[in-house]
């Protein structure tokens, strides 16, 4: 079943002459995890705005087409109401941590939807507990990690209990070892929850792993969309800027010098095992 459903979606910011994004025709699926990826520019943020109906009824401008989002046309419903179906997780936790305290920031999202009192600190127990943040629970945001931080900005987003998982560059402030603890807590929600996931992320290499799909946006428009490793064996992905998963590359590489491996690696992991079949007497 779609979860998300787009068609023709156009949208041109306000005192803006060319559209952010032209004609996107998009189907995602209930429990699909998709990265979204292409040039700075490209319409990915926006994009990702218009899923939780910060476009059209935050920041204006035209907005042509049709945009479903768990069965809610985002023209039709506010993004107070969009809020309680899609979470939106900025590129840096500081533009969405505010309280004094981590608890209170979960609890943030349930208390303004008016829940009961016992409602409110199971949702921020869940939260916590499955994002890996318990201990946290009453440190103030501003002393912990940058990695802390963006799976707070997680389990504030997860106590609003959505149906779909948006998140724009969430490692773009971390080091791989934080970004892959990242990639690990949204595969966790990904897998065990059935939570529908869109990673807007330039690192390939690490989020590749755990991705269904890949879609490459270009000018407004979505230019590629397939598995990890169609989009990375197209001739197109580097010619539109995006650089292809090294152990894609090494898999092309080796082919070119006559040894082929029995499937394409999309980690590390995967190469090696690969070789090991092929090299081994």
């Amino acid at each position: 079943m779609a979860v998300i459903e787009a068609r023709g979606l156009t949208y041109t910011y306000p005192e803006s002459k060319k559209p952010a994004l032209v004609d996107v025709d998009l189907v995602v699926e209930e429990g699909e995890f998709v990265i979204l990826t292409g040039p700075s520019g490209c319409g990915k943020t926006t994009l990702c705005r218009c899923l939780n109906g910060l476009i059209p009824h935050f920041y204006g401008g035209e907005l042509r087409g049709e945009l479903y989002v768990a069965g809610m046309n985002v023209k039709e419903h506010k993004t107070w109401e969009l809020a309680q179906h899609v979470g939106l997780v900025f590129q840096n936790p500081e533009n969405q941590l505010f309280s004094l305290t981590v608890e209170k920031d979960i609890a943030f999202g349930p208390e303004n939807l008016g829940l009961p009192r016992e409602e409110i600190r199971n949702r921020v127990d869940w939260a916590l507990d499955r994002t890996g943040t318990t201990p946290l629970r009453y440190r103030a945001p501003y002393e912990l990690s940058g990695g802390q931080q963006q799976r707070v900005a997680i389990a504030s987003t997860l106590a609003m209990k959505p149906k779909v998982l948006v998140l724009d560059e969430p490692t773009s402030f971390l080091d791989p070892r934080g970004a892959q603890r990242i990639f690990e807590t949204v595969n966790r929600l990904n897998k065990e929850l059935g939570i529908t996931i869109i990673l807007v992320e330039h690192r390939l290499d690490l989020a590749s792993v755990y991705a269904d799909r890949v879609i490459v946006m270009n000018d407004g428009r979505i230019a590629l969309d397939g598995t990890p490793k169609e989009v990375y064996l197209s001739g197109e992905t580097e010619a539109l800027g995006v650089g292809v998963v090294k152990v894609v590359k090494l898999y092309q590489l080796l082919e070119e010098t006559g040894l082929r491996l029995r499937d394409v690696p999309i980690s590390p992991k995967e190469a090696s095992k690969l070789l090991r079949e092929v090299l081994s007497p």
